[in-house]
């Protein structure tokens, strides 16, 4: 398999491999579509030798994973009762990077299972087995949140957070997105630039009430559908103006952004 593609912004390589080599807990924080899980897939490629199959485990949390779905249950197979591995589990029991996206939409006492793992004693208890399970030399966690989009009620407890060496992300600057996108996609760097700064431009709306802006993932949508033949105006309004929001108000005010970058 090849590398996934990351392009970094600034230190968050060698911050990632020097946690990995003291086995540190790694929170991620940042904007949707900003890179967070790219970057996952491209740091346990280089960590893991380029396994991605069997090193990296993905949980995409919500509000009704439970406990059980992280560390396992009993599942009949014929006549017997067999015990199955959940995915941290069996990250845990073979040595991969577990990475728990979007942490914060998991129940509270789902998350609270992750504490034993992050300090110094790396166990998982499994309490419906007995199993006090000591993790692998080669495990390490990952998880990442979106901080400006949560509300309180769904923020990180303390508790958690406290246990983890974080890492900040945002989107890049526009040059470097202009590069990501034309990367990604295959535009020419013509097209790449002016959906950069169309990234940009939205973004800044965010002075004006509009918290999200427009993720890099969505602009490298828009930019494959450029690549399909679908013209540049048309893929803005499908890929950006329509998707970033359904307000209105929001929606002339991006399509009005459009227009002054593609006239």
């Amino acid at each position: 398999m090849a590398q996934p593609y990351y392009l970094p912004l600034a230190d968050e390589v060698e911050v990632f491999e020097a946690a990995y080599a003291s086995r540190l807990p790694v929170l991620l924080k940042g904007p949707t579509g900003c890179g967070k899980t790219r970057f996952v897939e491209h740091m346990a490629w280089k960590l893991y030798g380029g396994n991605l199959d069997d090193h990296l485990v993905t949980v995409s949390c919500h509000e009704d994973l439970t406990g059980t779905d992280l560390v396992g249950r009993y599942l009949l197979k014929g006549d017997e009762t067999v015990w199955q591995d959940g995915p941290l589990t069996r990250a845990v029991r073979q040595g991969s990077l577990c990475y728990l996206d979007e942490i914060v939409e998991a129940r509270k006492d789902t998350t609270v299972l992750i504490h034993s793992l992050t300090d110094h004693r790396r166990v998982l208890p499994i309490d419906k087995t007995g199993e006090l399970l000591h993790a692998h030399d080669n495990f390490v966690l990952a998880i990442s949140y979106n901080p400006g989009y949560q509300s309180i009620l769904k923020d990180l407890k303390a508790s958690t957070r406290q246990r983890f060496v974080s890492l900040t992300f945002d989107y890049p600057d526009e040059q470097r997105e202009a590069q990501i996108i034309a990367h990604e996609s295959g535009v020419a760097n013509g097209i790449a630039a002016h959906l950069a700064t169309i990234g940009v431009k939205v973004r800044n709306l965010r002075e004006h009430g509009f918290r999200e802006g427009v993720s890099t993932r969505l602009l490298i949508y828009a930019a494959q559908l450029i690549g399909r033949g679908i013209a540049p105006r048309r893929a803005a309004d499908i890929a950006i103006v329509q998707a970033v929001s359904d307000d209105a108000a929001v929606q002339e005010a991006v399509a009005g952004i459009v227009d002054v970058v593609w006239p």
